[in-house]
């Protein structure tokens, strides 16, 4: 009999060690104090969404300051990093938008917002990506990321625009 609850026992404590490595592998892309801020406009989409827009914007200001450092160490794996965290905050950013259009929120004036910082995130992605700093080595390490950062801001950009489009002829009809 203790040799079945034994099994059990171990059984049952693997599955919950696991979780508990992969809840401690993943990051959260958000610092105590961004949580805060959210947590205090977290029913304001206008407020909510600058907040991201700002929070995404700090990501790329960091990941710029760091590639025009010469003394940084290891930049390839640092400009990976950096550039999860902005593609982390900008997704989070795109999850918000998204709940806030299943609550039938009025976005018109986020979304504009949002759709001048898409703008501004392309560009300076764009401009990491024809920069000739770096070695072929050193770009294999984030190339990829940075291609599916580039792609996520084209496919969101493309789908904030069209929101928005959407959400000034509902809104219209709405005044009526």
């Amino acid at each position: 009999m203790k040799k079945i609850i034994k099994i059990v026992c171990v059984g049952l404590a693997v599955p919950l060690l696991l979780y508990g490595m992969h809840a401690q592998s993943r990051r959260e892309p958000l610092n105590d104090k961004e949580i805060d801020e959210l947590r205090d406009a977290a029913q304001e989409p206008t407020a909510r969404i600058k907040l991201y827009i700002q929070f995404a914007r700090d990501r790329l200001v960091a990941l710029e300051q760091m590639r025009s450092d010469p003394k940084v160490p290891d930049r390839a794996q640092q400009t990976h990093d950096k550039l999860q965290n902005f593609l982390d905050v900008y997704d989070e950013l795109s999850d918000n938008i998204d709940t806030f259009v299943a609550r039938n929120a009025d976005l018109r004036k986020p979304l504009k917002l949002v759709i001048e910082a898409d703008t501004e995130f392309q560009s300076k992605l764009r401009a990491i990506k024809s920069a000739s700093d770096s070695t072929p080595a050193e770009e294999q390490k984030y190339q990829f990321l940075l291609d599916n950062a580039i792609d996520s801001l084209d496919g969101g950009s493309r789908d904030h625009r069209q929101l928005l489009a959407e959400q000034e002829e509902t809104w219209k009809h709405r005044k009526k």
